[in-house]
């Protein structure tokens, strides 16, 4: 029997906005991980209640945590980081412009994993094609990790890394103590 369960990561505080995207990111490698192992399972074991319910979850996560993280840096994080940073860094917009970009794919890329999904969810046997998908994001990952977390942490003051913890915590609907 194949293993098509996902792990819990540490939880990480929205006053610390760099490191909740860091620990989300792992997140969504567990999920691309989970999708993987659904696909080869769905070979071997068709639509059975555990793939039915892998399917689920990582709807469940990609429908709203997915998205949640898209728009913290969209509407927040990269603004932020483009108003602090832009004439300082000169890769900075161009970086910036390519992870927005590669963000529309993503989302194209989702939106057909999304479909099969659905089908799973309700007992239908099909196969689930996740190549394009997980390495998008797994590429996606790395360019932030690499270069654009990093950046965040030099250039974004602790009062803007609070604002943008605000701002995600709110997007949450998640009160925050300050």
């Amino acid at each position: 029997m194949i293993s098509i369960t996902s792990h819990q990561t540490d939880v990480v505080s929205f006053d610390q906005p760099t490191a909740m995207l860091h620990a989300c990111h792992g997140k969504i490698l567990q999920q691309c991980d989970t999708l993987e192992k659904l696909a080869a399972h769905l070979v071997i074991y068709g639509c059975d209640v555990q793939a039915q319910q892998a399917a689920q979850r990582v709807l469940r996560y990609f429908d709203t945590a997915g998205q949640f993280h898209h728009l913290d840096e969209e509407n927040d994080l990269f603004p932020a980081l483009r108003s602090a940073a832009a004439e300082k860094e000169p890769l900075l917009n161009e970086l910036l412009d390519s992870l927005l970009a590669q963000h529309v794919v993503m989302l194209a890329e989702w939106e057909a994993v999304r479909q099969v999904l659905l089908q799973l969810t309700c007992g239908n046997n099909m196969p689930l094609i996740t190549d394009s998908f997980t390495s998008c994001y797994r590429d996606h990952i790395a360019q932030e990790e690499q270069m654009l977390l990093p950046l965040a942490t030099r250039w974004l003051t602790p009062e803007q890394q609070l604002e943008i913890g605000l701002r995600m915590a709110a997007r949450r609907q998640v009160v925050v103590q300050t």
